[in-house]
């Protein structure tokens, strides 16, 4: 008979909850307000640096916010490279990709390739969810790998040489030539020179 009454008052209670609308729902469940305004923020890509003889890019990544820099989930993002000059492209040579922000408002531009143009150049971004819009931009620089601004990635010659040379007088390594005369040997080492019997 307990049970009865227990099961009566569940079906009573999942009634009033259904008469009243959802109200009792938790607020997780219910939908979330629409952004009153939208902002790129960039998390990767910004002062990048594109080897143009590797043919190694660095794909931009953007978060798109509201205005309580909350992230915005299924907004549109496209992604713009210059016509002409120091830039790149996109899957098969295109110059601009609509990506769509997925649940952490996140859009990356997979597919980014340099051209052979070096110089600095701007990724143009937009973003579009409903009728409100944002835009920002995304510095990056092609180089050669002579460039001096890459010396650190592929080395540089007086450097190698430095280093090489530290070492050697590190570890007291001198080079000596030796001449025999007579009977007598000879020996030149860097610094003062020494002269002695064998």
């Amino acid at each position: 008979m307990l049970i009865y009454r227990l099961f009566l008052r569940i079906v009573a209670l999942s009634l009033c909850m259904l008469l009243a609308g959802g109200d009792l729902l938790p607020a997780s469940a219910q939908s979330t307000a629409p952004p009153k305004s939208l902002q790129i923020v960039i998390l990767d890509g910004e002062g990048a640096l594109n080897n143009i003889k590797l043919r190694t890019a660095h794909e931009p990544i953007v978060q798109v916010q509201d205005e309580n820099h909350k992230p915005v989930a299924g907004a549109l993002v496209f992604f713009l490279l210059p016509d002409s000059g120091p830039g790149g492209s996109f899957l098969n040579g295109a110059k601009s990709l609509q990506v769509t922000t997925d649940a952490e408002g996140k859009a990356v531009a997979h597919g980014f390739v340099s051209n052979r143009a070096t110089g600095q150049f701007q990724i143009q971004v937009r973003a579009q969810y409903g009728d409100l819009k944002a835009q920002n931009s995304i510095s990056q620089q092609n180089i050669s790998e002579r460039s001096g601004s890459h010396a650190s990635q592929t080395g540089h010659p007086i450097l190698k040489w430095v280093l090489i040379s530290g070492a050697v007088a590190g570890a007291g390594v001198a080079i000596g030539i030796a001449a025999t005369q007579g009977g007598h040997s000879t020996t030149i080492i860097p610094g003062t020179p020494t002269v002695g019997a064998p």
